[in-house]
């Protein structure tokens, strides 16, 4: 199947890691061009290598929580590529902690990057986008169902989801699409630190899989496949969509 995806450019923000990475491989292989950010040089030189460097990737040291992100981010690909098709903002999750672990300085600087930095960034792409353009959303299954030990991501995610189904009705008309991205369950550095926090990660990930209908965890490339599809022209009337990509967990419709 033709994706429609040849020379299209993408920016995906923490594209040097995890699912990020994933979804911008994905975009590259058939045939994108992504501008892909981290905050990490060392990580966002490595990823644009492994993307296949210049002329298919350019990596941009960048923090979602700055004021200057989505110019620097927008500026890369226009410069590099003269063209912008979409985004995907993923961004680190937050730290992990119940709601009476967590001080005001982390309750702030996650709303800088988690909720403010995708949209600021969103509202800065959109103006840049043409119809057919697509804006998308990494976000979690805890838009639906708080997951334990996460107070800030579990109030960040939902708010996040309600403006992107916001948004898609306001660009709409302008036939810019948006779409959410409600991964679980998939082996990702965070996941294996979430893990890690019960004190026996192999039997925590073992549990977690148990309940999974599919009994297993998902791999990055399932999820960077999704998203390729999702940001494509293939999946040119999907907008407004919340898609869990958890291997069945999510029970609700």
């Amino acid at each position: 199947m033709d994706l429609g995806l040849q020379d299209r450019v993408y920016i995906v923000t923490g594209g040097t890691r995890g699912l990020g990475l994933a979804a911008a491989r994905a975009l590259v292989v058939d045939g994108a061009k992504v501008v892909v950010s981290g905050r990490n040089e060392q990580s966002v030189t490595d990823a644009e290598a492994s993307l296949g460097g210049r002329g298919h990737a350019v990596g941009v040291v960048a923090d979602n929580a700055d004021a200057d992100t989505p110019d620097r981010l927008i500026d890369a690909a226009r410069n590099a590529f003269q063209r912008l098709d979409g985004v995907l903002i993923s961004v680190g999750g937050p730290p992990p902690g119940t709601s009476d672990a967590m001080g005001d300085d982390q309750w702030n600087a996650s709303f800088e990057s988690v909720f403010l930095g995708a949209v600021r960034l969103s509202r800065a792409v959109a103006a840049e986008l043409d119809e057919g353009g697509v804006i998308g959303f990494v976000l979690s299954t805890s838009v639906y169902e708080p997951i334990h030990g996460l107070a800030i991501s579990n109030a960040f995610r939902p708010g996040l989801a309600g403006y992107a189904k916001n948004l898609a009705d306001e660009l709409g008309p302008r036939g810019i699409r948006v779409v959410g991205f409600l991964p679980a369950y998939i082996e990702t550095d965070r996941v294996r630190e979430i893990n890690a926090l019960t004190g026996d990660a192999d039997r925590a990930r073992a549990r977690a899989a148990a309940t999974v209908p599919l009994r297993r965890i998902g791999a990055p490339e399932e999820f960077g496949r999704t998203a390729a599809f999702m940001l494509s022209p293939a999946a040119s009337y999907l907008t407004g969509v919340m898609l869990s990509i958890d291997g069945g967990v999510r029970s609700g419709f």
